[in-house]
């Protein structure tokens, strides 16, 4: 039971962790394909917020932010192989801050040929957050095993 909780962790893991090596090896000074795409959204998501709660928001860097989820990728998927539930959180975390900005298909119709695919790239990231939830729910619920004591002598 433990190797196939190791493998079907690895599969799981793979998933992030191929994404973060490729984020990693197209990088380059403006953050690679992945900043590209990043910037437009980031920027549309900013003045939606700041129109809504009536703050201005500061300029964030799509390079640092490019480099953070890289590493939140990375070390959250290696963590999460090894069954560390902190690995499970930072990719938890890391699913909850890019999913809505990454694939924001409420800006566009329903009639358009990319909101559909936006909406299924949404919902896998919903399904893999659901997936991490539960491995992080089961971690925290197995009771760790204690050491029988040996019954104590009765004395007369």
């Amino acid at each position: 039971m433990g190797f196939a909780s190791f493998v079907g962790r690895v599969c799981f893991a793979s998933i992030f962790i191929l994404s973060a090596w490729q984020m990693f090896n197209e990088f380059g000074v403006d953050g690679g394909p992945a900043g590209k795409e990043l910037a437009p959204k980031l920027n549309l998501a900013k003045k939606h917020l700041s129109s809504q709660f009536h703050v201005n928001f500061p300029d964030i860097e799509v390079r640092q932010l490019v480099l953070t989820a890289i590493a939140m990728k990375g070390l959250g998927a290696i963590l999460f192989v090894f069954g560390h539930g902190f690995g499970a959180f930072l990719l938890i975390v890391y699913l909850l801050v890019s999913t809505p900005i990454l694939h924001d298909f409420y800006n566009y119709g329903p009639d358009e040929p990319r909101y559909n695919i936006l909406l299924g790239d949404f919902l896998q990231c919903v399904a893999q957050c659901g997936a991490l939830i539960f491995f992080w729910g089961m971690k925290n619920s197995i009771t760790k095993r204690r050491k029988k004591k040996a019954p104590k002598s009765k004395t007369a």
